[in-house]
């Protein structure tokens, strides 16, 4: 079914729902819809929203859109037909984003956002690791580990989702920061994957034979521009910083060996477990922030074997 015509359906639905809402006591079921359980970072906050979840007798139905915006606001609907108490949503995309938190305030369902909050429809909450300021950290690591001074190349994540937009201002001002270093390019992905961090990178290191630095917005781009630059044999050369804390990248900076040599750890289980809390705080009643910001920290291979061993 073609967008527009999700969109109109999903019009008519929010209309003809009956906003009856819920209490914390109700709260049985809870829809948690993701853009990509094939993204390390999604299945972490997964985990930890069902191991809670469970801890609470709840049952979560989950809904995985494959990065597919039109096929989100399906998901979402249905998930609206199956009595769910409290909705967990994580956008696929920028393009028709508000539509399910307009579908679920219909209903008198509470909304809870995760990592990427829908302009001009917010939920009662939003649950996200504070990405301006590290990924200066991160960006301002690698530029400093490069001696200050270099071009730089960003692989960007989906265009115009927060975290998108979030890490781009917080790497941006580190950039600004060292005089020595010249962006010199800038692509975007779709999936923030490391096939795509891989493809892109071999181009960016085509066009721009001399760069030195790369940020991946997320670790699976970082991965991939690893394997990019150590096909290039530039290993001794470039290096890469990136984002997230996903388990593959925090064991593969615990081995201290390789160009991708930083990343921002993100509280991902946290933020699962923070959610589900939410969602019955809401139902409840009670008082939530309008953002919540567990901590990212600043991880290399100094500290990665400890989030390797325990994984907030």
């Amino acid at each position: 079914m073609k967008l527009s015509k999700l969109l109109m359906a999903a019009t008519a639905a929010a209309v003809l729902a009956s906003p009856l809402g819920v209490s914390a006591a109700e709260v049985k079921k809870i829809g948690l819809a993701v853009p990509n359980l094939q993204a390390d970072f999604f299945n972490q906050i997964k985990l930890g929203v069902e191991k809670y979840a469970k801890e609470k007798g709840l049952e979560v139905v989950v809904v995985d859109a494959k990065n597919d915006t039109a096929t989100q606001v399906s998901q979402v609907q249905d998930l609206m037909t199956q009595d769910i108490d409290a909705f967990i949503y994580i956008p696929a995309g920028a393009a028709a984003a508000a539509v399910p938190t307009r579908l679920a305030r219909e209903a008198g369902i509470p909304v809870i956002n995760v990592d990427r909050v829908p302009e001009g429809a917010p939920g009662d909450t939003f649950i996200a690791g504070e990405s301006v300021e590290s990924a200066y950290a991160v960006c301002k690591h690698i530029i400093e580990k490069a001696g200050g001074s270099g071009k730089m190349a960003i692989i960007h994540g989906q265009k115009g989702t927060t975290p998108e937009v979030d890490r781009f201002t917080g790497c941006k001002r580190a950039i600004d920061e060292a005089k020595g270093v010249e962006l010199v390019d800038q692509q975007w992905s779709n999936m923030w994957s490391a096939d795509e961090g891989f493809s892109i990178a071999q181009n960016m290191l085509q066009a721009n034979p001399e760069i030195t630095i790369i940020f991946g917005q997320a670790d699976g781009l970082a991965m991939g521009a690893a394997k990019a630059v150590d096909v290039a044999n530039l290993s001794d050369k470039v290096i890469i910083g990136g984002y997230d804390g996903d388990v593959s990248a925090l064991e593969y900076l615990a081995k201290c060996n390789g160009p991708f040599i930083a990343t921002a750890t993100q509280s991902t289980q946290k933020m699962g477990v923070l959610a589900v809390e939410s969602a019955l705080a809401v139902a409840a009643g009670q008082k939530v922030e309008e953002r919540q910001t567990p901590n990212a920290v600043l991880t290399t291979c100094e500290n990665a074997p400890e989030f390797v061993k325990n994984h907030p």
